[in-house]
């Protein structure tokens, strides 16, 4: 009986996933269009895939849980994760990090090694959905009907919890969006008081401004996005410029998200002793005016600001130079 659990457990959850994914998908047509086409699928194809992909999804998601049709489900579930599993690891290995959208706007980050990591975790869940639509084909029937009733609920239920999460997520990133829109000029007049911060670091601690400030050097604050190949080209040249500016100046990158996903980007940056800071909004961004990646905020000893926000690589170089002359002044 524990197996059949098991099976029915497996089955809801696949369901869940799929559907999660085509709603979002459906959600947020434009942006799962852009997916697409940033994917290699050619032009032509991009908006029959755009909706033909959730349509698949959807049918995964009803399929699964009715025990004559999930054989089939299990099989195209199969079938659409291992042709996106593959597509995944050809981007990568190009060096090409487009966005997921998997689930529609909730899940705009960019690919990566936990793609495949996740993926071959739900390759793996879908064989077992197919192994128990083989070994046991009578599931739920087999279940006392209040269990799989009540778990069937469950599972709707966590799919509206994770869909309102997914909604607030995306809501207050179109918030802060709008906010640095809203701005005015970019950047705070130099000389200002730089804004106070206590962001995440990669291993799981908190950095705030105050213990940068307190080695008695300059802050240049780096901030960047990791699906951005002009932050991935500028993070590459910092430890290089760390390490001709140590002792007058410390180089932080700040990013926004997931920290795990800024520690797998920063190492293979090399940044290996400069700090990466993971907002989870935009709250040093919007503190800072700083509106764009790659950006740089130059932050003198005494906790001012230094100057003007750089925008782009080549003016966040040029706060090297600025760094100097404060030195030397």
């Amino acid at each position: 009986m524990p197996i059949e659990y098991g099976v029915w457990i497996s089955r809801l959850v696949v369901g869940v996933l799929f559907g999660l994914s085509a709603v979002g998908k459906l959600a947020d047509p434009v942006g799962t269009r852009k997916a697409v086409g940033e994917f290699g699928v050619p032009m032509r194809w991009v908006a029959a895939v755009g909706w033909g992909l959730p349509a698949l999804e959807g049918l995964v998601a009803i399929a699964v849980p009715v025990p004559w049709t999930v054989l089939p489900g299990a099989a195209l579930a199969l079938l659409l994760l291992v042709v996106f599993t593959l597509a995944v690891a050809r981007l990568l290995k190009r060096g090409e990090r487009p966005a997921c959208s998997c689930f529609g706007a909730v899940s705009t980050e960019p690919i990566g090694a936990r793609t495949l990591v996740r993926n071959g975790v739900l390759l793996v869940l879908a064989m077992l959905v197919g192994w128990g639509a083989v070994a046991y084909p009578r599931v739920p029937g087999t279940l006392p009907t209040d269990d799989a009733v009540w778990l069937a609920v469950a599972a709707v239920l966590v799919a509206v919890l994770i869909w309102l999460w997914g909604d607030v997520h995306a809501l207050r990133k179109r918030v802060d969006e709008q906010a640095l829109s809203t701005l005015g000029a970019e950047g705070l007049p130099v000389g200002a008081v730089a804004p106070e911060f206590e962001l995440l670091d990669v291993a799981g601690g908190r950095t705030s401004l105050a213990s940068l400030l307190a080695r008695e050097r300059q802050v240049l604050l780096v901030f960047v996005h990791p699906g951005c190949e002009l932050c991935a080209a500028l993070a590459r040249e910092l430890p290089r410029w760390q390490e001709r500016t140590a002792r007058v100046l410390s180089i932080v990158v700040v990013g926004n998200g997931d920290a795990t996903e800024h520690a797998e980007w920063g190492r293979e940056q090399g940044l290996t002793d400069i700090p990466v800071l993971v907002q989870q909004g935009n709250e040093a961004a919007l503190r800072y005016r700083v509106r764009g990646t790659p950006s740089g905020v130059l932050i003198d000893a005494d906790g001012r600001v230094a100057a003007p926000v750089a925008r782009g690589a080549i003016a966040a170089r040029e706060l090297i130079v600025t760094a100097k002359r404060i030195v030397r002044r």
